[in-house]
């Protein structure tokens, strides 16, 4: 008998929360009232012994992936393995990059095939799979930093757009990071896809070598870990903007190439106070201003405006310039950017 997951809704008695061992999923339907409680029966029957499924393939996620068809059986080993499969040839990445957003797709691929909706979320971690019918769409709200939630921007996602998958990596993020970034969030056709290409351009947003950076091999830290003895990142100490820009810029060239190839529709890097936005056509950012200052700053303390969005192929400028739609967010707490859907997990979605 498969092991039950814990599942109840939430006291706004909208959303559905699904839980087993490490995975932690937050769920909202709209529609009918029926196709939405239908919707939520099929979340539950294919969580059931999910985890059990991957961990019954656990050896072969941890391995470096391999370009080409996938040894693994499940459909949510598979689509890990699918969605890492395009980075294998230049990189190291396993399946386990994958992981969040393969579980939060698989889970709305059951509720959707359950009874029609209007539109709907899976939100893993924040992680996150959106289902848009035609003519829907979604403001999803930018969290700077989960331990202490604020919204730094929005953007808005139209079922036209094509973009049903939300994804952010970084070091203080659920797994360790071979980069120095706070946060990139990438918006990408599905889940899987932008969990994967989160955790290549957050790695890529790095300094090597840099003796700011602190570094330990994830085996040290978790004996398990996928990542074997490579260094993860456990502390950046202070920065120059140059350093900054420099760090940026690498994981900007990762980025404008995945958008290029069509993998990645935009994605948001923030370091130090620093975001840089690429692919801003479908990922529309919007910054919202703060009051916020530094800890011991005067009246005169810098203040966030915008968030700096590049086109691809060009560096980023201090101030708007024609044709660019380019400004620069500066919020001086060195705060992480985070796309999450809800209280629970640090962020927000509205209708």
């Amino acid at each position: 008998m498969k092991r039950a997951p814990q599942a109840a809704l939430l006291p706004d008695g909208r959303r559905l929360h699904l839980q087993d061992g490490p995975i932690d999923l937050v769920i909202e339907a709209f529609g009918a009232g029926e196709a939405v409680k239908a919707a939520y029966a099929a979340a539950a029957r294919r969580f059931t012994g999910m985890l059990d499924e991957l961990c019954g393939e656990l050896a072969l996620l941890r391995a470096p992936a391999r370009p080409g068809p996938s040894p693994l059986a499940g459909p949510v080993a598979r689509r890990m393995h699918a969605a890492v499969a395009p980075f294998a040839a230049e990189t190291f990445i396993t399946p386990m990059a994958a992981v969040a957003g393969a579980v939060a797709e698989e889970i709305l691929a059951a509720m959707t095939a359950a009874a029609p909706l209007a539109k709907a979320y899976v939100n893993n971690g924040g992680d996150i799979a959106l289902h848009l019918a035609a003519g829907e769409g979604f403001t999803v709200g930018l969290v700077d930093r989960p331990d202490r939630p604020s919204l730094f921007g929005r953007t808005r996602i139209a079922a036209a757009d094509g973009i049903r998958g939300i994804a952010t990596s970084g070091r203080h993020g659920r797994s360790f990071s071979l980069g120095i970034a706070d946060a990139v969030t990438v918006l990408a056709r599905t889940a899987a896809e932008a969990d994967a290409a989160a955790t290549v351009i957050a790695n890529a947003v790095d300094l090597p070598g840099h003796p700011a950076v602190t570094r330990l091999p994830a085996r040290d830290l978790q004996p398990d870990s996928d990542l074997g003895d490579r260094p993860v990142t456990r502390a950046v100490a202070a920065l120059t903007p140059a350093e900054i820009e420099k760090a940026l810029a690498r994981g900007l060239a990762a980025a404008e190439r995945l958008v290029g190839t069509g993998l990645v529709a935009a994605a948001a890097l923030h370091l130090s106070g620093e975001t840089w936005v690429t692919g801003c056509e479908a990922g529309r950012v919007i910054p919202f201003p703060s009051t916020a200052r530094s800890p011991g700053a005067g009246n005169d303390a810098r203040q966030p405006d915008s968030a700096t969005c590049v086109e691809p192929g060009r560096r980023p400028e201090p101030v708007l310039t024609p044709g660019q739609r380019l400004r620069r967010l500066r919020d001086d707490g060195g705060r992480r950017s985070r796309l999450a859907h809800h209280e629970e997990q640090q962020g927000s979605v509205h209708a």
